[in-house]
């Protein structure tokens, strides 16, 4: 199991830090439905994120991405493919960052986000962490290292509500905060959304570059072996 843990450990943060679910989040929690809408939010996040590595995961170990104690050769090809995916993301926000000077620009939906009903929060949700490719890709990455280790049929299932839990991190910490945070709750939310927004491109261009060089570099080491 730990293993598969620290397989899948680095995606899982990526997914954590991703400033885009934790921007609606926050600006949802501000709404006049911010408590109900905010759960239904996190809720879809959660359960879609884990429907992804539920699938992924088994359907990896199903074709066999776990051969006799070693991973097969094909979640090496797997790995060499979505590290490439990962630089060439990387390059990509990078090359779209706002310039200096620019505000960076949030999509349409957050001006009508304080219209939302619980159903439109969920579905927001389950778009964000399923329809995303920068989640997907994360995700898909995460539990397919998952279904390559050599842990048992219970250590992987541990290390997937593991993943789930740690990548919906973006959602559940501001969800704890608007709950337990009593009246310091907005200031601290206001600020976690504001820094989030200022430095959204620099955090994914980061972590999309690490996850890329490292995916590729797993990929090599394993099939040159």
């Amino acid at each position: 199991m730990g293993d598969a843990v620290g397989q899948m450990l680095a995606s899982a943060v990526g997914i954590a830090i991703s400033p885009l679910p934790l921007i609606a989040v926050v600006l949802m929690l501000a709404t006049p439905r911010g408590r109900v809408n905010g759960t239904a939010f996190t809720l879809g996040w959660v359960l879609t994120l884990g429907v992804i590595t539920t699938v992924v995961v088994l359907a990896g170990s199903g074709a066999g991405a776990d051969d006799g104690g070693t991973p097969a050769d094909w979640t090496y090809w797997l790995k060499l493919a979505l590290g490439v995916l990962f630089l060439l993301m990387g390059a990509k926000q990078w090359k779209d960052r706002p310039r200096e000077g620019q505000e960076h620009a949030l999509p349409g939906w957050m001006r009508a986000i304080d219209r939302f009903t619980p159903g439109k929060a969920a579905g927001l949700a389950a778009l964000l962490s399923g329809a995303n490719p920068k989640n997907l890709v994360l995700a898909i990455g995460g539990a397919a290292s998952i279904a390559s280790s050599p842990a048992s049929g219970g250590g992987k299932a541990v290390a997937g509500v593991l993943f789930v839990l740690i990548g919906s991190a973006c959602v559940l910490l501001p969800l704890r905060v608007y709950v337990f945070g009593g009246s310091r709750s907005a200031v601290v939310l206001g600020g976690w959304k504001t820094w989030m927004g200022e430095h959204n491109s620099a955090i994914m261009t980061v972590v999309l570059v690490v996850l890329g060089a490292k995916y590729v570099g797993d990929a090599i080491s394993g099939l040159a072996s």
